[in-house]
């Protein structure tokens, strides 16, 4: 690859991608164009002026994409699986029992963010939230404040952050040699950061509208769409820890977890049919992740700032702009970290603004209202405020001890 084009020290590249976000931020109603005019840009301009990691021209774009496949391919097909899963989870009639097992004031809304927080920190985040997400249209009769959409978001994040089988990205630590217990000391942060946003979101959605206090009467619920749904779930897990223990090398060639999702999906089609319905709908949100994060992965990042406690703290903010998986890729290769403070960072970091997870994207798909930076933010605040009080108090609590680079 040539060296990238610089404008005041900032190269090209970049800059078409922060304008990508800038568009994204400014046009929330028209985001897939703007996310395909992005990369559509960068690519052209790559394609005449840089080129890509592995290549000039058109081979250097369809080696790129060859590295790039599987990760977008799980993506895609997470992405729109568990749009179904959670269909198949609210006509199950499970979330309209839950308002009898919540509490009834502020702390019902506390106890559900706690729910997806367990759920997440052995599931995928993005079924963590969709099934938080899910529940919540019930048990607040459809009317979700924003700010405890981002806390929704975030309590997925955050429980997948100590977790080696939580995230995409602590996975990748656990594949590369990084040990579980290094990654597991993220929860002290993630949990400080729980409390500390998930109190003001819960008061902030019983004054915009309180928990329903009695369920419906009569209700039957649907065993098998309940069959269903934990199938899938733990399919997916399933998937994600053998691959990992006895066939890492899948993971780079085929997309596992994906396609264990969508086997279950399709095998139990004649239990009880998914809604097919949401599929147009979800299948715009989910090209405009697989846009941005291709865009990401294109930009000239081959180098990190050298490890330190104040970079692990800086990549969380980045995070909420760039997909965490190359962030944590390069920071494998550069070494130097401590692992449960870079979990925590690249885990949490995203919840800070809708598209900058997964599960935010995701959960956006249900909800298009979130699909506002502006809102996301000044709604969201408790969020970005939580992000930085657990990464100190994890700070004070265990200090920083770098590990030796990884072979």
């Amino acid at each position: 690859m040539i060296e990238p084009i610089l404008v005041f020290g900032i190269p090209v590249d970049f800059i078409l991608f922060a304008l990508t976000l800038l568009g994204v931020a400014l046009f929330h109603h028209h985001t897939l164009p703007v996310a395909l005019t992005g990369l559509g840009t960068i690519i052209v301009y790559k394609l005449i002026f840089t080129g890509f990691k592995y290549g000039a021209g058109v081979g250097g774009l369809g080696h790129h994409m060859a590295h790039e496949w599987v990760t977008l391919a799980n993506l895609f097909l997470l992405l729109m699986g568990f749009a179904l899963l959670s269909r198949h989870f609210e006509e199950s009639r499970i979330p309209d029992e839950m308002p009898a097992l919540l509490p009834d004031d502020w702390k019902g809304g506390l106890a559900l963010l706690c729910i997806v927080f367990v759920l997440s920190s052995f599931l995928d985040n993005i079924a963590a939230a969709l099934i938080g997400g899910t529940v919540a249209r019930h048990v607040f009769q459809g009317k979700v404040h924003i700010g405890y959409l981002a806390a929704i978001v975030a309590a997925s994040n955050a429980g997948g952050s100590g977790s080696v089988v939580g995230d995409t990205t602590t996975t990748m630590m656990w594949i590369a040699g990084v040990s579980p217990l290094s990654v597991v000391e993220a929860y002290v942060a993630a949990i400080v950061a729980m409390l500390v946003f998930a109190v003001p979101a819960s008061i902030q959605q019983h004054r915009y509208s309180p928990i329903q206090k009695d369920p419906p009467k009569g209700l039957k619920i649907d065993p098998a769409r309940v069959f269903i749904v934990a199938a899938i779930l733990v399919a997916a897990l399933a998937a994600n820890i053998t691959a990992n223990l006895r066939f890492p090398a899948l993971l780079d060639t085929i997309p596992v977890l994906g396609l264990a999702v969508w086997a279950v999906i399709l095998l139990t089609a004649g239990l009880r049919s998914p809604d097919w319905k949401v599929m147009p709908e979800t299948f715009k949100g989910t090209i405009f992740l697989l846009a941005l994060v291709t865009s990401a992965s294109m930009m000239p990042v081959e180098k990190l700032p050298l490890a330190s406690w104040q970079t692990a703290l800086g990549l969380g903010f980045v995070s909420a702009v760039f997909d965490n998986i190359p962030l944590t890729a390069l920071a494998l290769k550069q070494g130097g970290y401590d692992w449960g403070y870079l979990a925590y960072a690249v885990g949490f970091g995203g919840s800070m603004i809708w598209f900058g997870s997964s599960a935010g994207v995701a959960l956006s798909n249900m909800y298009p209202e979130a699909k506002s930076v502006g809102r996301w933010i000044t709604q969201g605040w408790p969020v970005a405020v939580a992000y930085v009080i657990g990464f100190f108090v994890m700070l004070a609590v265990l200090g920083w001890h770098a590990d030796v680079p990884l072979k």
